[in-house]
């Protein structure tokens, strides 16, 4: 920079301009000049480069650089333009002013500064851009990290811009601040501890944008709008949003209903509560119905022991499932028998839709177990049910009478 001053000064001696009895009109011109040149320099790159910058990024294949070099970087790029010629150009009208060419310095330095981390946080936004627009990072949580990064380098600036309020080394200030680190522990806890749980779900996989997750503690029941440095945005099914610190998704317990989506099947897991009064072993009629419906072989019947309803009304479900259009196939079909209870015997129907729609899951389930219920009578069985005041209204009418 001096040898850039003594240059100019030399050019203004040759004018006639000596810089150690600079008057203020000439003060005045210089620094009209100086302005001048910063205005003209901006307006250069502005309407000069940043065109041929656009037009260079339009031609290549890659979308990186759309977004790296998009109108906001550039912009932010430009407002670093007046304060760094400024800067420069400042010694020579102030040389002799020595208190007021520090304090516009220091002015210009600060300028740079927060022009720099404009800078830097557009940066860190096109990455972000960049990020979503690749396949493997696009449900990645890296809003957080991001936001941590742009926090660091915020508290650098604001460092920086102190050590040069106060003339004192930056290092010095670091030292100064590490007697207070619980303190600023304290007051950034929630950046801490979102940083480090953001990482962990990243690295872990265990999070992304559009999964559907469900955390009762919090209320959470819907689909994972933003992952940010302090908060989990949680859309609900009833369209409410709610909002979960992400260090609570790596202490708490939640579960993550991704793993659905992606096997394409979501699970059918119901059961049918059977009055135990109602199973029997088959007889003759039903034994000879059965086998015309051809939910029984010639084989079994002709069995010494005959078979029992329940046995065969569970191989009708199970092979009704088999054959079902809309039952995933590639995964487990099963109905089993379940512990007997005092509400009935439940024989549990497991399988998976071949789809994870909610509507068209629900409808499913509603068409398989409307069908079972209607084929019972079939078999000579009952579903229980607590009795109601109906139930007994017949006895009721007959002891009156």
């Amino acid at each position: 920079m001096n040898e850039v001053n003594e240059e100019i000064a030399q050019i203004l001696t040759l004018l006639g301009i000596q810089k150690e009895n600079l008057s203020w009109s000439t003060r005045i011109t210089i620094i009209i000049g100086i302005l001048l040149i910063a205005y003209l320099a901006t307006k250069l790159f502005r309407h000069l480069i940043m065109p041929v910058i656009r037009k260079i990024t339009e031609q290549t294949k890659a979308t990186w650089d759309d977004y790296l070099f998009n109108d906001r970087m550039l912009k932010a790029f430009c407002r670093l333009i007046p304060p760094i010629v400024l800067h420069i150009l400042m010694p020579f009208a102030f040389r002799d002013m020595e208190y007021l060419l520090n304090v516009l310095q220091k002015g210009c330095v600060i300028y740079i500064i927060v022009a720099g981390l404009m800078l830097i946080n557009q940066f860190l936004n096109s990455l972000y851009e960049i990020s979503n627009e690749h396949e493997r990072l696009r449900n990645r949580p890296l809003k957080g990290i991001y936001q941590m990064i742009n926090l660091i380098a915020i508290g650098v600036g604001i460092i920086i811009i102190i050590s040069v309020l106060i003339n004192q080394d930056a290092t010095t200030i670091l030292a100064g601040l590490g007697a207070s680190a619980a303190v600023l522990m304290l007051i950034f806890k929630d950046s801490i501890l979102g940083l480090v749980a953001g990482v962990q779900l990243s690295a872990n996989d265990m999070l992304r944008p559009g999964d559907w997750i469900t955390m009762p503690k919090y209320g959470a029941d819907g689909d994972v709008l933003e992952v940010s440095l302090t908060t989990v945005k949680v859309r609900n099914f009833d369209k409410t949003i709610t909002t979960i610190p992400p260090y609570a998704l790596v202490s708490d317990s939640f579960q993550n209903w991704r793993g659905m989506r992606e096997t394409g099947g979501r699970r059918i897991k119901r059961s049918l509560y059977i009055d135990m009064t109602s199973v029997h072993f088959c007889t003759e009629e039903e034994k000879k119905h059965f086998v015309e419906k051809g939910w029984l072989t010639p084989e079994e019947a002709a069995q010494a022991q005959p078979p029992v309803n329940l046995r065969v009304f569970r191989d009708y479900l199970q092979n009704y499932l088999k054959q079902h259009p809309k039952v995933h196939k590639e995964l487990m079909i099963m109905v089993r028998q379940m512990q007997p209870t005092p509400e009935g015997l439940p024989l549990e129907v497991y399988c998976f839709s071949d789809t994870t729609e909610w509507i068209k899951y629900e409808s499913l389930q509603g068409e398989i177990f409307d069908h079972f219920i209607a084929m019972l009578p079939e078999f000579g069985l009952r579903v229980f049910q607590r009795p109601s005041g109906k139930d007994f209204q017949p006895a009721n009418e007959t002891s009156n009478a």
